[in-house]
């Protein structure tokens, strides 16, 4: 497992990824060509990728995201050191905090 910030990244076993996932769209690229997988609300940096790979957003009200590296990565935010990632699919979610009656994800 990996964390930068509030981001979690979890290794999965391709068996594990659904079909359905594997043959999505992925989430389009930022102006910069990223693969966001958090955006600072509060400073405007991103949790990113930079690199190959294929991001898909699972439904849901936190939908966690699939992020498939077919040649490994890194991930890499403007105050912290970037991560290298083996080839693989990961499982990202993001920190939550409860608030009375409900949760919502952390802002960065």
């Amino acid at each position: 497992m990996y964390r930068q910030g509030d981001v979690l990244i979890a290794p999965v076993e391709e068996t594990a990824v659904p079909e359905r996932v594997k043959t999505a769209a992925g989430e389009p690229r930022d102006g910069r060509g990223r693969l966001v997988l958090a955006l600072g609300e509060v400073t405007g940096h991103a949790h990113a990728i930079p690199g190959p790979g294929r991001l898909v957003r699972e439904a849901g009200p936190f939908g966690p995201l699939l992020l498939e590296l077919p040649e490994g990565g890194r991930v890499v935010h403007e105050e912290h050191a970037p991560i290298p990632l083996p080839k693989g699919w990961y499982r990202v979610v993001r920190q939550r905090e409860y608030v009375p009656g409900a949760y919502r994800i952390v802002a960065d």
